[in-house]
């Protein structure tokens, strides 16, 4: 069985690498076409020209974009998955999307006899590489079980959450963490250090302390190290929020946390940080 995979940035790659590992015959598109033709040469993958041509070989396409409008343009643009033999498969959207989006995706997909699952996963590429992460599904329940055993080899958690749209919703809510803990812990180093502390004996103080968490386990390299390469970037996690932020308007009601948490990265977006990693938020707090 062929596999499509479309969006081969950090974290896609990631999970292709792992899907190829577990044995998973990939054909992958990248709208940086090098891109794809590079990860071809590391893994074997085949390489489609177009959504549309790739949607004609598999029954089934993971994507996993930038955001909303990207997504929208590879299922639905000018060459998109839907100008091809798209009735009877399965687009597996892995992008953090606008919830409201993903619904209407669902929806579109249904009117043309195809299978849309909001699939957005937990976790960055160290957790990908190593087959750990989760990931929270919306959909038809049917399409689901039909492609939990793909997930199972890139997942250690996996959730069915309900109708699409509630996977997005679910991931928004997570990230609100995620950007909050990242935020704080970068925020408590720099002011360790600016108290007197060495970096890594505030980092050791706070592992032992308040500050223990998985993000402190997964982070605390960069922020030893200030090698902010991108696993996940500034600019993701402010998209994040800002979507959250819509998901708290239309619930009816108010997170001043979700605010200063996102202008805090809006700030790190600012000062040219935004395609660096989420962690780099420490330099703006150190910096200032």
């Amino acid at each position: 069985m062929k596999v499509g995979f479309i969006g081969l940035g950090h974290l896609g790659r990631a999970i292709a690498k792992r899907l190829i590992e577990q044995g998973v015959e990939l054909i992958v598109w990248n709208r940086t076409i090098e891109k794809a033709k590079d990860f071809a040469k590391e893994t074997g993958a085949e390489v489609a020209s177009s959504p549309m041509e790739l949607i004609n070989k598999v029954d089934r396409v993971f994507v996993i974009v930038f955001d909303s409008h990207a997504s929208e343009e590879v299922i639905f643009g000018e060459k998109g998955l839907i100008k091809g033999d798209i009735k009877g498969k399965t687009v597996i959207d892995m992008t953090t999307n606008h919830f409201a989006y993903a619904k209407t995706a669902y929806e579109e997909l249904k009117k043309l006899g195809a299978y849309y699952l909001d699939a957005p996963v937990l976790g960055s590429v160290i957790p990908a590489l190593k087959g750990e992460l989760t990931i929270v599904v919306g959909g038809d329940r049917e399409k689901f079980e039909e492609n939990k055993p793909l997930f199972e080899k890139f997942c250690k958690a996996i959730y069915y959450v309900g109708e699409a749209g509630k996977g997005s919703k679910a991931k928004l809510i997570n990230n609100i963490v995620l950007g909050g803990i990242m935020d704080i812990l970068a925020e408590a180093v720099a002011l360790g250090e600016l108290s007197g502390f060495d970096k890594e004996t505030i980092i050791n103080i706070l592992n032992d302390g308040a500050g223990k968490s998985y993000i402190l386990d997964v982070k605390k390299k960069k922020l030893l190290e200030e090698d902010f390469s991108t696993h996940f970037s500034v600019n993701l996690i402010y998209k994040d929020l800002h979507y959250a932020q819509d998901l708290i308007k239309e619930l009816g009601v108010f997170s001043f946390t979700t605010a200063a948490v996102k202008e805090t990265y809006g700030l790190a977006r600012k000062k040219g940080l935004g395609n660096l990693d989420f962690s780099a938020v420490y330099k703006v707090l150190k910096e200032d």
